[in-house]
């Protein structure tokens, strides 16, 4: 049975049943028997504390409605609180009842007051299970008459939780469902078949001590109804409301202060739209959600409300209050970092730091865009943008935990072209001053990539001539003609050919660039001629 806290006591008598249980399934000796005496007397003991206790509750309910006036609702409390006292003090009867026939029919007691039938057995399962098949013994009635009463403290108290039953068959029984010899038995069977009288006398005792306990938290609930028709405020203190608790120095800050005033006695419900019902601590629903807004103004604020409703018993039936909840979501501030922030480059890796100062370690940041693909870094807002150009620019929307934060705009570049440069020995050659006659044995093609997008992408602007042709001329003639597939050509054959007045003619057909993945594209620069003068 489930219900409200458990007193340390009670959670004494539960230590208890487990105790019994353990001990059952001992072989029985006579010290045994003298450890099911004690724990019967000790739970006999405890059930008697507990039935004081709950006189008390009793009596605590009825000064409470006489304090209050005597007011028709209070007194009505009152009755339910003696109809449950007297509910429990029938069933209660009825166990000892029961008891006393369970002392009569394993032999009485002797001379000094101990049990002579303590190991008796067959006498206690006679009575409590019956014939074989039959179940007509005493278990099967104890067990409807127990559950019975679990019924009526439900219904007198409004709270169905409380009716749930207190005998329970084995295959309903947290003992004893998952064990393969006892789930099958009933109530009657799993709890005095084969059972010594001492042993039953304490399971006896256990169900007396469940009877109370739910007495006990019948009594607890009626209790909170006493003056339920007058909402009473017993926790007062001071506090505060600022309209924000972040001002920027040189700003006003403003608050108000007042009393607040709360009941130990009422736990409310708070329930808020859009957050669903709060975990109560203190009085007080505890409200925790990410805030996000659809627009902001122009000043980056967006006004938000919420509805929340706080719910109290009052007057037998609950009394909602409904309050409105206003806040402003300020538009976070995006920041970017880059080589390149403005621009982004197409079909390159355009590296990018996109962080939001003001969540700090609440940033969990996810991107999307169009037009481009975007790869996540290893650190936190660490990402690379490939645009693929089939857009002009590109949104790069930012949102953390779900929670979208704003947009970003990137315009958008092309690469720039790279410079074609002959080189002999390592040195670009003076196309315009030449060389003397009859020339270089060897010439390097290379593509050089524009200094400022060398700059800002290294890994993007890795450039490679894979294809051009070499000619030796004279006048409008071509001598000698040579075809290379990478950047570097030998052109020994040219020398013995060449005189002064002739030129070195360069024709470049193909250049390829590595992106930052290392993989190559073709770029497009047309036909680039060079030509190298020989004097």
């Amino acid at each position: 049975m489930a219900g409200g806290k458990e007193t340390p006591r009670q959670k004494m008598i539960g230590m208890m049943y487990l105790v019994l249980t353990a001990l059952l399934a001992l072989q029985v000796s006579s010290a045994i028997m003298e450890k099911f005496k004690l724990l019967d007397d000790s739970l006999q003991n405890a059930n008697q504390i507990t039935n004081v206790n709950n006189g008390n509750s009793e009596k605590k309910i009825a000064k409470a409605v006489d304090q209050a006036g005597n007011k028709e609702a209070d007194k009505a409390v009152l009755k339910r609180a003696n109809d449950v006292r007297n509910e429990t003090s029938i069933i209660r009867k009825y166990l000892h009842s029961v008891r006393d026939k369970m002392i009569e029919v394993s032999g009485g007691r002797e001379e000094d007051g101990n049990y002579k039938g303590s190991k008796e057995e067959t006498a206690i399962e006679v009575y409590m299970v019956g014939t074989e098949g039959a179940k007509n013994g005493e278990g099967y009635k104890l067990k409807q008459q127990v559950n019975d009463f679990a019924a009526k403290i439900a219904k007198i108290t409004g709270n169905l939780h409380l009716g749930k039953p207190l005998c329970l068959d084995g295959k309903d029984n947290p003992m004893f469902a998952k064990n393969p010899d006892q789930k099958a038995k009933d109530f009657a069977n799993v709890s005095f078949a084969q059972t010594p009288m001492i042993a039953a006398l304490a399971v006896i005792s256990t169900i007396e001590a469940d009877v109370l306990k739910l007495e006990s938290q019948a009594l607890e609930e009626l209790a909170m109804l006493v003056g339920a028709s007058d909402i009473k405020f017993d926790v007062v203190q001071a506090t505060y409301t600022a309209k924000s608790s972040v001002v920027a120095a040189g700003t006003f800050y403003e608050a108000e202060v007042f009393l607040s005033a709360s009941s130990t006695a009422i736990i409310p419900k708070v329930k808020v739209d859009g957050a669903g019902e709060l975990k109560v601590e203190g009085g007080r629903g505890k409200l925790k959600f990410k805030a996000g807004a659809g627009a902001y103004d122009k000043e980056g604020n967006s006004k938000q409300t919420k509805k929340a409703y706080v719910t109290i018993a009052n007057k037998g039936k609950d009394t909602t209050f409904e309050v409105k909840i206003e806040y402003i979501v300020s538009k976070p501030v995006i920041r970017v970092q880059s080589g390149n922030v403005s621009t982004l480059y197409v079909n390159c890796g355009n590296k990018l730091q996109i962080d939001v100062p003001a969540l700090g370690a609440e940033y969990n940041p996810s991107f999307s865009t169009n037009g481009a693909t975007i790869i996540k870094g290893s650190t936190k807002g660490a990402i690379t943008v490939v645009p693929s150009g089939a857009v002009p620019k590109i949104r790069i929307s930012v949102a953390s935990s779900g929670t979208p934060i704003g947009v970003e705009d990137f315009g958008l570049s092309n690469i720039p072209k790279p410079e074609i440069v002959a080189m002999v020995n390592g040195k670009p050659v003076d196309e315009k001053n030449g060389m003397a006659a009859p020339g270089p044995r060897q010439i390097t093609v290379v593509a050089q990539a524009e200094p400022n997008f060398a700059k800002a992408l290294p890994g993007d602007s890795k450039y490679f001539v894979t294809e051009w042709n070499c000619m030796l001329v004279r006048g409008k003639r071509p001598v000698a003609q040579q075809r290379f597939s990478s950047g570097m050509g030998n052109i020994t054959t040219f020398a013995s050919q060449a005189t002064p007045g002739d030129r070195i003619l360069i024709e470049v057909t193909k250049v390829q660039r590595a992106n930052f993945q290392g993989k190559r594209e073709d770029v497009k620069i047309g036909t680039v001629i060079k030509n190298i003068p020989l004097n």
